[in-house]
């Protein structure tokens, strides 16, 4: 940093060096210095915006991918717009060039064989699958939060090419720019996908379907990002052009617009159904089955963002859906069967209870329960298998009974089997310490048979020695396996509490002990299963001494993780959920605290949806409220807005939230009414006249 203007001058002097790597290296630094020291670059900008314009399209394309990184590191800076405008008609079409497969990728992707199906997976082709732990959230959310928004560009798998390269980073730096331009960058896009969409050279058409996706992030319309709204007047144009696609000669055709239909698929859900989505749809699930891997893979994964935008709108299409997804199982190789388990339990997860129809378990459970009884306990392909059959379990209920004990013995087995090998690995160094993802996944299995089965597991739960197990994994050292046994813990308290009872005083300390959100999504697991295990004991009437010495310690760490700045939206409104439920079932313990979380409280839960959850949460401040009522008067206004959040309140919560509210003015008078509740935006005011005559 000393001698950044020597540097940058010397760098400016190699710039047109004959020497490929150093030419690549001096488009690095350029990337680097935009990063940490863009003070300096600006005076330089028009320059360097030249060079790197030139050097983008070099004939090495080494050097041409270092330099298209700047246009991406470019994109996250504030002055982008300002600085890039005038360049964009020479950039773009740069980039979208970029965005062409060489002949090289061709051949690695084997793009001239079109049938393949038959032909085995090479194992090493198959990246190894990572489970994700099962996280307790509200599901309900006015405001998801972001999908993780990693985005392939539409691209293979392939070891080949699924590193970094120039039409991945072309595509990247094309879709950061449309979140940045706009609609702006229409006038310059349009000609060109008119000319490379219907090109006859099925190359440049790939690319141009290509360019069609990268430009279609953000295209939920109340996000205004990417460039939907000036792209939204021509997709009732484009979209039947993209189906049309789907039946294109060429494989890399078929899969490319597979995905670039997916990004759509938030538009087409929110149109008329006949228009666009029922062909969508149907020819997705030709695409399932088409004769070309690739293309099944694309059509899989395009189906899943699909049946995650529609949801229950769904429902009356699934025979046919089933059909074909079951169908695939017969058709499908080794490393597909692993992203058609992916699908089958997204459409569980989508449609819910409305799978649990004898005539989509009878089409469903055979196949499903055939791979379950094929693999071996070792064998990793249990892992995707386990998250489908953990879906398809929470969304069948009571329809999963005929297939719910094989299933629960064979997870209780391997969380068994797991926790004595890791025993034996501890004792004796020399023996291998096992995968504990095993273990982990059959914790989220049984999570999901708790949640679907509901009171029925409970006969599985007292026939086997499950609790014992969970104390053991409840207190493992790694966060993923402590993460998935409070869920498991939570489920088994809302479905079976009889049998969880006994065991409340040994796990209430390990709780306790795992409130840290250094580990997120332990942590908020833990917080869930206490809120859980308080409504229990409240409804069992007696709270016990163990779980009245247990609030005021939990409660502290509680209220430190509310109040911390920057803590995920669903550990917040888990953490204020549970606060409302300790407040409910122990009003007395929790309320004198009342003042030190009262205003976080309010301002997580006023984005939820109307739920049981908050319902019982709710109830549970009302309770405090009446004990301590000076411990909200501070915040009074962060009450007033989390109670006009609920739509539709049930009678008698509505009528704790009026007592309190008038109680609240009746105390203060008119006169000071009138001033306070002149503060509240025009909607509360409006609200709060309206649904408590305030």
């Amino acid at each position: 940093m000393l001698h950044i203007d020597p540097f940058m001058n010397n760098l400016f002097a190699l710039a047109s060096d004959e020497d490929t790597e150093v030419r690549k290296n001096v488009c690095r630094a350029l990337v680097m210095l935009l990063e940490v020291r863009l003070d300096r670059l600006i005076p330089h900008m028009q320059n360097i915006i030249e060079y790197i314009l030139l050097r983008t399209q070099d004939g090495d394309e080494a050097v041409a991918l270092e330099a298209c990184e700047f246009w991406l590191t470019l994109a996250e800076q504030s002055i982008c717009k300002d600085i890039l405008a005038p360049h964009l008609p020479r950039l773009i079409p740069i980039l979208i060039k970029g965005m062409k497969y060489s002949e090289i990728d061709i051949i690695l992707l084997k793009g001239d064989v079109e049938e393949d199906e038959m032909i085995p997976d090479n194992e090493q082709d198959i990246k190894p699958r990572f489970h994700k732990s099962k996280t307790h959230a509200q599901q309900h959310s006015f405001e998801d939060e972001e999908g993780d928004s990693a985005s392939d560009y539409g691209m293979d798998d392939d070891d080949a090419l699924s590193d970094w390269n120039l039409r991945k980073c072309s595509a990247a730096a094309l879709d950061m720019l449309a979140n940045v331009f706009r609609d702006e960058l229409m006038p310059v896009l349009l000609p060109i996908l008119k000319e490379t969409l219907f090109s006859t050279d099925w190359e440049v058409k790939e690319s141009g379907i290509l360019v069609l996706g990268a430009i279609a992030e953000g295209v939920t319309f109340g996000f205004d990002s990417g460039c939907v709204n000036a792209m939204s007047m021509h997709l009732p144009e484009l979209v039947p052009y993209l189906i049309d696609c789907l039946s294109e000669k060429k494989a890399l055709v078929r899969s490319i617009t597979c995905w670039t239909l997916s990004r759509y698929s938030h538009w087409v859900i929110n149109q008329p159904h006949h228009l666009y989505f029922q062909r969508l749809m149907q020819e997705l699930l030709r695409r399932i089955l088409d004769s070309n891997k690739r293309v099944q893979e694309a059509a899989c994964s395009a189906f899943a963002t699909l049946e995650e935008e529609a949801c229950t709108e769904l429902v009356p299409y699934l025979p046919n859906i089933l059909e074909t997804l079951v169908y695939a199982f017969s058709k499908y190789q080794h490393k597909n069967l692993l992203i058609l388990y992916d699908a089958i339990g997204t459409l569980a997860d989508s449609v819910g209870h409305h799978l649990n129809k004898e005539e989509h378990i009878a089409i469903l459970m055979p196949p499903l329960i055939a791979k379950w009884n094929s693999l071996k306990d070792e064998d990793k392909d249990l892992f995707p298998l386990l998250e489908c059959l953990s879906s398809v379990a929470t969304a069948l209920q009571s329809g999963f009974l005929p297939y719910s004990e094989p299933v629960f013995q064979r997870c209780v087995s391997l969380t068994q089997k797991t926790l004595e090998q890791i025993m034996a690995s501890n004792a004796n160094p020399e023996i291998e310490p096992p995968d504990k993802d095993f273990m982990i996944v059959a914790l989220d299995l049984l999570s999901g048979l708790a949640e679907g089965l509901e009171g029925h597991i409970s006969q599985h739960v007292a026939n086997s020695n499950i609790m014992v197990l969970l104390y053991q994994c409840m207190q493992d050292k790694m966060p993923e396996v402590r993460q998935s046994s409070f869920a498991l813990l939570g489920d088994l308290t809302k479905a079976c509490f009889e049998l969880v009872k006994p065991c409340i005083n040994d796990f209430l300390p390990i709780l306790s002990q795992n409130l840290n959100p250094e580990f997120i999504s332990v942590c908020n697991n833990a917080t869930w299963a206490i809120g859980e295990i308080s409504i229990q004991m409240g409804k069992s009437g007696k709270i016990g001494p163990a779980m009245e010495s247990f609030i005021p310690e939990v409660l502290t760490q509680l209220t430190e993780i509310i109040n911390r700045p920057n803590t995920p939206k669903t550990l917040l409104e888990n953490t204020a959920i549970t606060i409302g439920r300790l407040g409910l079932v122990c009003p007395a313990a929790v309320a004198p605290m009342l003042p030190q979380f009262i205003r976080q409280w309010c301002t997580s839960l006023r984005n939820i949806r109307d739920n049981e959850e908050k319902d019982s949460a709710f109830r549970g401040i009302c309770a405090m409220i009446a004990i301590n009522p000076s411990g909200v008067v501070q915040d009074f206004i962060f009450f007033c807005d989390a109670v006009a959040s609920w739509q539709n309140p049930k009678p008698n919560l509505k009528e704790m939230f009026a007592k309190i509210l008038h109680g609240f003015k009746n105390q203060v008078g008119e006169e000071q009414w009138q001033p306070f509740s002149a503060q509240f935006p025009p909607p509360l005011r409006q609200r709060l006249a309206m649904q408590y005559n305030l």
